[in-house]
């Protein structure tokens, strides 16, 4: 199959038991690229990989339940016995390597550059990792955040990241075979507009004529299958809930 994806971790905005925060490995093309690093999903990746032998690590913001476990990756590949041959290449947004390092108490990035291979992500970046493509947009949250594209061999998973409704969202997921989907709120208060509804979700799949949606992130006013039922109502088509564990060919 061009593509598949596990998911390592469903939950909003923090994890539990068997649950952990946002986190994905999604392999095609000769690559395998972990998508997202919510607390919980270093221990869940190491279920279905090595992690030394990540080609890529690509973050859809710095929220700590989309990213928190970059730490443990770094401890793990510096100082645990998963050395990868050569750094990582982690694409996320620009200030990444400075919060990484200021967690740590570094004054400059010290051994994070010797594992991680900072690249900044910005609306539309494009990359090619043997035959996956990565494609960012810039979407609509209350920090710097990208929905992710990729593609192999004419399959096409697209995924929310953190986002409200917004026309770069329906853009990255035109006719995608599965589409990744956040859920997190009940209902928008006031104008804050940085998550999506379980309608917003079944919407902008409809509106991208996707032919499968995946509900994740599903937030604390909500259950997994509430959500999905109600994009469902709103898609029509296909709609599911990621489970951690699941491993979906596309």
């Amino acid at each position: 199959m061009p593509l598949s994806l596990t998911v390592l971790g469903t939950a909003s905005p923090h994890p539990g038991p068997d649950r952990p925060c946002s986190g994905y490995l999604l392999s095609g093309g000769g690559a395998e690229v972990w998508v997202d690093a919510g607390p919980g999903t270093f221990a869940a990746l190491q279920r279905y990989t090595d992690p030394s032998r990540l080609t890529a690590i690509w973050i859809s913001h710095l929220h700590a339940d989309h990213s928190a476990d970059l730490l443990a990756a770094a401890y793990a590949f510096a100082f645990g016995g998963m050395t990868p041959a050569v750094p990582v290449p982690l694409y996320a947004p620009q200030d990444c390597a400075r919060r990484l390092a200021g967690f740590l108490g570094l004054p400059h990035l010290g051994f994070l550059k010797d594992v991680f291979d900072f690249r900044p992500l910005y609306d539309g970046h494009d990359v090619r990792h043997w035959n996956l493509r990565l494609t960012a947009r810039a979407v609509a949250h209350d920090s710097e955040a990208y929905g992710l594209r990729a593609e192999s061999q004419g399959s096409v998973l697209a995924y929310s990241g953190d986002s409200g409704p917004c026309t770069a969202l329906t853009e990255l997921a035109c006719n995608a075979d599965l589409f990744v989907c956040e859920a997190d709120i009940d209902r928008h208060h006031g104008g804050e507009q940085v998550h999506l509804t379980p309608e917003d979700a079944g919407h902008i799949a409809q509106e991208a004529r996707v032919r499968e949606l995946l509900v994740t992130h599903v937030g604390p006013t909500l259950t997994r299958e509430s959500a999905t039922a109600r994009a469902a109502a709103v898609f029509g088509r296909t709609t599911r809930p990621a489970v951690e564990g699941d491993i979906r060919g596309i």
